[in-house]
């Protein structure tokens, strides 16, 4: 658990510093007074939204990720604290690389806009969720494993039939 901690809280702060720096530094520049360029464009609200979204998530999976680190270890924490955290740190980290994902291409949209560049846009963003859609793949045995780990076994514990308690 540390280690998958240690790993995914690194890949966090890293997103957390590029949608920081990103919401300073926005597609197209500012005009004379210091207004966005793109100020008015679909594509840089969708930027925005998911710029801010990315670093709020990516903020809490630092907090679940660092919250795992610094816990006592006792035996009750591992039954569902520990689980759940790493559940809510996991799910938070997978939405801010969406987040990212979607900032990327509406950069990129509003940069290289179709009608100048025909399908290049449309094959990039195609390409960016690539990384998403592996991630998914490579990553769903864990998610899976968690929620039985935390939610099944209350519930099959009382349920009637064989599992009884007595």
């Amino acid at each position: 658990m540390k280690d998958i901690t240690s790993s995914c809280m690194v890949v966090a702060t890293l997103i957390a510093t590029v949608t920081f720096a990103a919401a300073f530094t926005v597609p197209g520049g500012n005009n004379e007074i210091g207004t966005p360029v793109f100020l008015k464009n679909r594509w840089f609200t969708i930027f925005v939204i998911s710029d801010v979204v990315a670093m709020f998530s990516s903020a809490t999976s630092i907090m679940m990720f660092l919250s795992i680190l610094t816990s006592r270890y006792i035996e009750d924490d591992f039954l569902f604290s520990l689980p759940a955290k790493l559940m809510v740190g996991l799910i938070s980290l997978f939405a801010s690389i969406v987040c990212v994902v979607l900032t990327f291409s509406a950069t990129f949209f509003l940069v290289y806009n179709e009608e100048k560049h025909g399908p290049l846009p449309r094959l990039v963003d195609a390409l960016a969720w690539l990384p998403i859609t592996i991630y998914a793949v490579l990553n769903h045995r864990i998610g899976i494993a968690l929620i039985h780990s935390t939610c099944w076994p209350a519930v099959l514990m009382f349920r009637r039939g064989k599992h009884k308690l007595y």
